[in-house]
């Protein structure tokens, strides 16, 4: 019943003019804001822990108050994407670096989008399979079936298929081997036995290797890929340039080295701008605890 009611704002939402709609959500946003005193304390212990305490109380409020808009945001963008066509996704869309792909296609090689919670990831990962080529989108399991079949949908919109990360391994390669793209999240906790330990905004910390270990092996193309905006209508989608992966007698050498570019240039993109991160995730909880005990 909750859902169906879901559903039914769904379609009232979509009926109003689209500012009204971006109107709301702001709202919304605010209102998860104010509301939540523990996801904003865990923004506060996230950024004091990445930059050694050295944003200003200023600082960190505005950037946890975006990161509640964001995050709302991408909600709406996902609602949006389920009734927008191609072209309406074109309109909001600029590629930057495409020839960073082009490259690793006139190579015969497949990609490895590695991505990560920053900015409207919801448009950028569409985006791709609208105009770059579809992927295989890795996606950890929901609680709420109705509602992860829902994001899913808004997912798969422009050809991307989503599958689930459990035992997704082997389906990844059938479909590199066959020169199909995926993309990976990097910025999320995982399980203490999964991935190697890289510096990530200077703090050591567990990253999923999955990425290294999948291009050195099927010689696949790691291309960083995110989304920013500057004002919130008008999106870049920015590839970058590969990630080399050596290949010498030591695999574990070269993996770990190939892992930690990756971190480097996660670190990197935060440093620029980190209020598009999603601050509000306990990054950290799993390798550095007591920042989160405070």
């Amino acid at each position: 019943m909750g859902f169906k009611i879901f559903l039914l704002l769904e379609k009232f939402l979509m009926i109003l003019p689209k500012n009204w709609r971006k109107g709301f959500f702001t709202f919304l946003g605010f209102v998860a804001y104010k509301a939540s005193a523990r996801y904003r304390k865990v923004a506060y212990q996230n950024l004091d822990f990445a930059f050694d305490n050295k944003k200003s109380e200023k600082e960190k409020d505005e950037i946890t108050k975006y990161a509640f808009k964001n995050l709302i945001y991408n909600f709406l963008h996902a609602m949006e994407l389920r009734h927008m066509s191609k072209e309406d996704l074109k309109k909001k869309i600029t590629i930057q670096n495409i020839g960073a792909v082009d490259k690793v296609h006139k190579e015969g090689r497949a990609v490895i989008y590695v991505t990560t919670h920053y900015s409207s990831w919801e448009l950028g990962g569409a985006s791709i399979g609208a105009f770059i080529e579809p992927l295989i989108a890795v996606y950890k399991k929901m609680k709420n079936q109705e509602y992860q079949e829902w994001l899913l949908d808004a997912r798969d919109s422009f050809g991307n298929i989503s599958m689930e990360k459990t035992n997704v391994v082997k389906p990844l390669v059938r479909n590199l081997k066959k020169g199909v793209a995926c993309g990976l999240l990097i910025d999320t906790n995982i399980n203490p036995k999964e991935g190697l330990m890289v510096e990530f905004m200077g703090k050591s910390i567990r990253q999923t290797s999955t990425p290294a270990y999948l291009a050195r092996k099927f010689d696949a193309a790691i291309i960083p890929v995110t989304i920013r905006t500057d004002d919130e209508q008008n999106y870049t989608l920015m590839l970058f340039d590969e990630i080399p992966v050596e290949k010498t007698d030591d695999i574990q050498v070269d993996i770990q080295k190939a892992t930690q570019l990756q971190a480097d240039w996660l670190t990197n993109l935060i440093s620029n701008e980190p209020k598009f991160w999603f601050w509000l995730h306990r990054r950290w909880k799993n390798d550095h605890p007591e920042i989160y005990e405070k």
